[in-house]
């Protein structure tokens, strides 16, 4: 699936696919500008039962969206109206989880970006990730809500020996697991300029850091395809999806 949008300065453009191994998509993404202008670029990865995943992420996008859209137009604060925004999108996917029992004990990561002309916000709760690729160099915006990031800064494992732990999935926080969730919140500089890489662990799995700079040359199908084929070439064992803004 592609999407392209152009909206103010930035132009962004975003590509999933169900990989080599998965029987369906349960991956998600949205690019699209709100009602003051601003614009919403939203990863999700659900996680759950037979399509239970592609519906939590299907609705946290919606609900997170939609949440955003209202808060920004009623005047709150950017970084309030992203919180209540996730929490809408929690409330959300817990309480669907909770009325069937197909879905029990769905969730899905989150990660958003929302762009203004002097301001940028990282929303994130999960282990999808965000990045900021300017000045010929790559940076981890996000922080793993995971297992394996928990070790790595205790100082327990390498981030080369987390790439190959038998509980690498394990993630600590989600949105819709839990009645409340914390979503953590980050500020970008927009005149820095470069790129937003927005992904799921499909993609940053199994591709170094270093590899998504090299290959992204614009927000276009190109440098997403370049992305999307490296994966498969290194057997695709999980949905990816890959969301680039061009600041």
């Amino acid at each position: 699936m592609l999407c392209k949008v152009m909206v103010m300065c930035m132009k962004a453009f975003g590509m999933t696919d169900k990989g080599l191994v998965r029987s369906e998509n349960q991956d998600a993404y949205r690019i699209v500008t709100l009602s003051d202008n601003s614009q919403c670029c939203v990863v999700c990865d659900g996680m759950g039962g037979h399509n239970a995943g592609n519906v939590a992420s299907t609705f946290a996008i919606d609900s997170f969206v939609e949440a955003l859209d209202a808060e920004l137009m009623a005047g709150t604060d950017r970084h309030l109206a992203i919180e209540k925004a996730c929490r809408a999108a929690n409330e959300l996917v817990f309480d669907a989880a909770a009325r069937n029992p197909l879905f029990s004990g769905m969730g899905t990561t989150l990660v958003a970006a929302v762009l203004s002309d002097d301001n940028i916000m990282v929303a994130n709760i999960g282990d999808s990730r965000a990045y900021h690729i300017y000045k010929n160099n790559i940076y981890q915006i996000t922080y793993d809500h995971s297992l394996v990031a928990g070790l790595i800064e205790k100082g327990e494992i390498t981030p080369e020996q987390a790439k190959n732990h038998p509980r690498r999935n394990l993630i600590t926080r989600a949105l819709g697991t839990e009645e409340t969730v914390i979503c953590d919140i980050f500020e970008i500089d927009p005149y820095l300029g470069g790129f937003i890489v927005l992904c799921s662990d499909g993609l940053s799995n199994l591709i170094a850091d270093q590899e998504i700079r090299q290959l992204i040359k614009g927000a276009d199908e190109v440098s997403c395809k370049a992305l999307m084929d490296l994966t498969f070439e290194r057997g695709a064992t999980d949905n990816v999806t890959i969301l680039i803004i061009e600041l």
